[in-house]
């Protein structure tokens, strides 16, 4: 299994961009050392992939996601073309409906219900920008194109009138959709169109329909259902033994983020019922942050974490990047780097999905 991170970030209310900014980059940094094979940002990811490029060398980099409907598609398809080129294949590129209607209401959109069309209808203007061909498009929600090229005299000197290349690096850019709710149409869209399946995971039986959900639309429109190139997001912290591992992440910024903000949303949204489910049935008022560390986080030794993940694997049958969520150790990060470290080294590398075939130790990060 690789291991990525998805950088939302958590930070505390307080926090000045300077830090959150430093922050994001500071994890970017360490990610890279520790062997980390992806980042996805979440909060202006542009800016943050951008300089991160400069001082990193493998890792590679994606917003985490762009929500299409609130751009406009060919705008976003020559900045994320350039960034691609920019990083030379360490980056591919995230995409999401948007499921907050704040994020709608700022935009001047208070109906989110065609949002999942709006993707449609953007995707295709992106991938014809990229390919650089004349073309006129009026659709039902956004319009875009890409003009004819004037003829070009080399001896004139005059290259003005020459367009740039935006197009991805190598021609094709990968893409990533990020699936929440059960049965989710980001996981239709995504296997319709061949792309990578992200699930935030919210309870085995909801990912297990994520990727019922994928594959059936992968396989229905020709393209090959490989869970190696399934993401599944989680909150996972990692120490030398189970105590310090509980205490780093319920007494630190981890459990602070739960307890104080992600465990309000996940109620108000109802989006608790997978993980109820998986405690066998438990109901909302036992939720609290002991429950949350021992029914939804992934804490521990390596060893333990290794047989939690080991588990999810056979109820789920498991994923190729284990993607987790980072949180805000800005104040002292040293037990967070403690913990990617552990989990790139001694926890991804000795975890495969079922029935592959073994990975050969020389092929192992480290």
């Amino acid at each position: 299994m690789d291991s990525g991170l998805i950088h939302v970030p958590y930070m505390r209310p307080g926090r000045t961009a300077k830090q959150t900014f430093d922050w994001a980059l500071q994890v970017a940094i360490e990610a890279d050392r520790a062997g980390f094979t992806e980042m996805m940002v979440a909060e202006h990811p542009e800016l943050v992939i951008g300089a991160a490029a400069l001082q990193t060398e493998r890792i590679k980099f994606a917003p985490m996601a762009h929500l299409l409907p609130y751009h406009n598609p060919a705008s976003l398809a020559i900045q994320t073309g350039w960034l691609s080129q920019i990083l030379e294949g360490r980056y591919f590129l995230g995409i999401g409906a948007g499921a907050y209607p704040s994020d709608g209401i700022l935009r001047g959109l208070t109906d989110l219900s065609e949002n999942h069309l709006m993707v449609r209808e953007a995707m295709e203007i992106m991938e014809r920008v990229w390919k650089r061909e004349p073309f006129h498009f009026e659709g039902q929600f956004f319009k875009g194109g890409y003009p004819e090229e004037q003829p070009h005299d080399p001896s004139s000197g005059d290259e003005q009138h020459l367009l740039a290349d935006y197009s991805p690096w190598g021609g094709k850019m990968d893409v990533a959709v990020t699936g929440l709710s059960h049965n989710s149409p980001s996981m239709k869209f995504a296997g319709e169109r061949g792309y990578i399946p992200v699930s935030v995971f919210s309870g085995s039986s909801v990912l297990k329909t994520h990727w019922d959900t994928y594959e059936a639309a992968a396989l229905a429109n020709g393209h090959a259902a490989d869970r190696s190139r399934y993401h599944v997001s989680q909150d996972v912290f990692v120490a030398d033994t189970d105590a310090e591992a509980k205490k780093r992440s319920m007494e630190g910024p981890m459990g602070y983020a739960w307890e104080h903000y992600l465990l309000p949303v996940f109620k108000r949204f109802n989006q608790l019922e997978g993980f109820l489910a998986d405690a066998g049935g438990a109901h909302e008022s036992e939720v609290d942050l002991e429950w949350i560390a021992e029914h939804i986080w992934i804490v521990g030794s390596p060893e333990t974490v290794i047989k939690k993940l080991e588990r999810l694997f056979e109820i789920t049958g498991g994923w190729g990047t284990l993607q987790v969520q980072t949180h805000d150790y800005l104040d002292d990060p040293q037990p967070w780097f403690e913990s990617m470290h552990l989990i790139a080294n001694e926890v991804a590398p000795k975890l495969q999905i079922p029935g592959a075939a073994p990975t050969p130790a020389s092929t192992s990060r480290v």
